[in-house]
């Protein structure tokens, strides 16, 4: 799954911990989530997209190729 996690979070000045504490996971799992080793859960990603006031199709896709 492809994903804008990276590009939102720098737009932001924020750290990968700064992230993982807004959404209560450990920056590990940010940092797994915005190299594409591992795809959110369902709950994670609408936390995610509320965090950025996005739809989650905004920041998550899906790539059959990837």
């Amino acid at each position: 799954m492809k994903n804008k996690l990276k590009v939102l979070r720098a737009e932001r000045n924020w750290t990968q911990a700064d992230l993982a504490s807004a959404l209560d996971v450990t920056r590990q799992t940010v940092n797994a989530i915005e190299k594409g080793k591992y795809d959110p859960s369902l709950p994670l990603a609408f936390k995610v997209a509320a965090l950025f006031a996005m739809p989650i199709e905004q920041i998550f896709s899906y790539a059959e190729d990837a």
